[in-house]
């Protein structure tokens, strides 16, 4: 038997498949998670109940539905990729998980994006659900799929690299109260269930710089109106993105 015929070849995985082992890993620990669940499936379907059966706020819309659906979709972007990212990341990086991750050939930015994508597949379970019980409460949505596609993912990006950017700079517990008062904030002043109509002038330009804003603003002009794709929210979005995820991949910090 000739020599060698078993040696070992010791070197990285493609990077491709690095982020695919990764991505896969990190989507079954979102959906195993108990208190994700909660915060990503079960808190924003309730709104979407309670709001849309009960008369709570004044909507301005015929149907309540037709108003609160798109916003909770944005809330639903909002918590898997910003506050449940932000804090199953900043608890990873207090045990030690980042850390070995970051001795493996695992890059920091393929290591961000595995996570983006993990929080995309989470969430497209998210919107199937969310959808299915606005249609069941009488939603008509209208509009170009593909232009609500491009506002989710740009939505997603720009979540996930505030989130990151969070969760690798902060301790644990700061991310963890940061996380979820930025979460309360953001779905009192960001247009998910109170529209921005009601705030004061000076407040309201402000709110509608928020990333929460544009993309549940943009979500109702197509999904309520039936408008084309609202670019100025788009833009938005897509600064936010840049800076988010640019940031993250700057100051991100294995331990």
């Amino acid at each position: 038997m000739s020599t060698g015929t078993y040696a070992p070849k010791p070197g990285a995985a493609p990077v491709g498949r690095m982020i695919a082992a990764q991505t896969a890993l990190e989507t079954r620990m979102l959906l195993r998670n108990g208190e994700q669940l909660l915060l990503t499936v079960i808190i924003p379907s309730l709104l979407l109940v309670l709001f849309s059966t009960v008369d709570i706020v004044d909507t301005g819309a015929d149907e309540a539905v037709d108003f609160l659906a798109p916003g909770v979709l944005a809330l639903a972007v909002l918590s898997t990729a910003f506050t449940g990212q932000a804090i199953a990341t900043g608890f990873e990086r207090r045990y030690g998980v980042l850390k070995r991750l970051g001795a493996s050939p695992l890059p920091r930015w393929a290591l961000m994006t595995s996570k983006t994508l993990a929080v995309l597949v989470t969430e497209v379970l998210q919107i199937a659900l969310l959808t299915v019980i606005a249609l069941a409460l009488g939603w008509s949505p209208h509009g170009n799929p593909l232009s609500v596609l491009l506002l989710l993912v740009l939505g997603t990006a720009a979540f996930s690299g505030l989130g990151l950017l969070m969760a690798g700079t902060l301790k644990a517990e700061a991310t963890l109260a940061a996380a979820n008062l930025v979460f309360l904030l953001l779905l009192v002043g960001g247009g998910v269930i109170v529209p921005l109509e009601k705030f004061p002038d000076a407040a309201r330009s402000v709110l509608e710089l928020l990333p929460i804003s544009a993309l549940s603003d943009g979500l109702r002009a197509i999904l309520q109106d039936g408008a084309s794709l609202p670019w100025g929210d788009a833009l938005t979005l897509a600064v936010w993105a840049v800076l988010g995820l640019g940031a993250a991949a700057k100051f991100f910090r294995w331990e």
